[in-house]
């Protein structure tokens, strides 16, 4: 009994110490340059003013590239774009300069996390309606005092707002 025992648990640990599945890869946003192109648009990222979008596919190494967050929300919400999401980062305008965000790895947060205000006066570097992010809510409501609009989570952002509405 003492043998089978043994045996039942060597074989485990075995298993164990030989499972190939890899550990989770952590994923960090990539710092933009001047080889970032948007994805829909074709266009230079640093050349538009505004918030940007950064999405990691888990089977690519370099960011896709969006000059619009409603871009890359737009990106995520697609049927016939990939699903392999592996990180999904966004500017946050909590403190950044709307000429280049993107300029500092540091305004770089997940969009899961981030705050939306929706339906403001202030457009996008593309000169359409935006979903403008920010890392804290506070933040939001001070662009929301000057610029109007409402503060959305990430998952509340409607599907029309992004697919739909372009002026």
């Amino acid at each position: 009994m003492v043998n089978k025992l043994f045996f039942c648990f060597f074989i485990s640990f075995v298993l164990v110490a030989c499972d190939s599945s890899s550990p989770k890869q952590s994923y960090t946003p990539q710092v933009v340059t001047r080889d970032a192109i948007g994805y829909y648009c074709n266009m230079i990222v640093e050349d538009h003013s505004g918030p940007k979008g950064q999405i990691i596919l888990t089977n690519k190494e370099k960011a896709i590239w969006f000059t619009s967050i409603r871009d890359a929300i737009a990106f995520s919400m697609l049927p016939d774009e990939p699903k392999n999401i592996a990180s999904f980062f966004v500017t946050a305008m909590d403190e950044a300069e709307w000429e280049h965000p993107e300029a500092q790895v540091d305004n770089w947060i997940k969009a899961q996390s981030a705050w939306f205000v929706i339906n403001s006066a202030q457009r996008g570097g593309m000169g359409q309606m935006e979903a403008i992010p920010f890392k804290h809510k506070q933040s939001a409501n001070s662009f929301i005092s000057k610029h109007g609009g409402e503060i959305l989570s990430y998952t509340e952002i409607p599907e029309n707002y992004i697919l739909e509405n372009t002026h």
